[in-house]
């Protein structure tokens, strides 16, 4: 018995390590299948047209002054940090084509799935977990109601089409933002700055740009309408699957982000 004592506190940290990688691989197989389950019914009409219209404007249009407001600070912060050291090498004049890449290629999709995380994320895991705890998703097993089709696919389409609508929006304000600063503040020249846009921004940039949002719209809609779903019961199981929701969405969205961008560029 002493022995076995012994064997067990020996062995109890190696048990408490190795029960952490098992934890997340068995958490990111549930994740996997959850979205599959969806894609598969997604793949089935009928559609409900009316609730992925309302999901559109809870996601999008809800979002929309948060994602202006944003966009044109992050382009006007952009020209003015970027126009001092392009000053440097005399190369002011490319102010226009740097400040429009950087919001096509990165900030425009990454800024856009971070801001939809926060307001509309959050409020969808929270939505979706009170269902779940106050039983209305068994209700609608009750009333042979598919929950995937009523509950969580209108909310996948609508992130994959609400989502590319927004980073549109941050890249257009934040290029005017960028504009503002540059001709109002540093005296550069309108048709320098939209011209170099013109000149230097190809098709490619912008379909990386449009990839990206899709895929974006897809794991912020995913991740949130699964940890609502599987959330605890009561008050502290709904707020730590928001919790959750949000911080595993906004990690995901920068490491893939990551990924596609290494794709992309090469």
């Amino acid at each position: 018995v002493e022995n076995f004592l012994i064997m067990h506190l020996i062995l109890a940290p190696f048990r408490i390590l190795g029960s952490i990688p098992i934890s997340f691989i068995r958490e990111l197989g549930r994740m996997v299948c959850f979205l599959a389950v969806c894609f598969y019914w997604m793949a089935f009409p009928p559609y409900l047209i009316r609730r992925i219209i309302k999901q559109i404007n809870f996601i999008g249009v809800k979002t929309t002054f948060v994602i202006v407001l944003t966009g044109s600070f992050i382009g006007m912060v952009l020209a003015l940090q970027t126009y001092y050291a392009l000053v440097k090498f005399g190369a002011e004049a490319s102010l226009g084509p740097v400040v429009a890449l950087s919001l096509i290629r990165e900030l425009g999709p990454v800024i856009s799935a971070l801001m939809a995380t926060g307001c509309a994320g959050s409020a969808l895991t929270a939505q979706i977990g009170i269902m779940r705890i106050t039983e209305q998703i068994d209700a609608l097993d009750a009333m042979a109601l598919n929950p995937y089709k009523y509950l969580i696919i209108p909310n996948l389409i609508a992130g994959i089409i609400s989502l590319p609508l927004l980073n549109a929006i941050v890249v257009v304000v934040g290029i005017f933002g960028g504009y503002a600063v540059g001709i109002g503040l540093m005296g550069l020249n309108g048709g320098t700055y939209f011209g170099g846009i013109s000149d230097f921004v190809k098709m490619k940039d912008i379909l990386g740009g449009l990839y990206k949002s899709l895929s974006f719209g897809v794991l912020i809609t995913w991740i949130s309408c699964y940890k609502g779903y599987n959330a605890g019961y009561g008050a502290e199981g709904v707020s730590k699957a928001t919790i959750q929701a949000v911080v595993l969405s906004s990690v995901l969205i920068l490491v893939w982000d990551y990924f596609l961008t290494s794709v992309l560029t090469t």
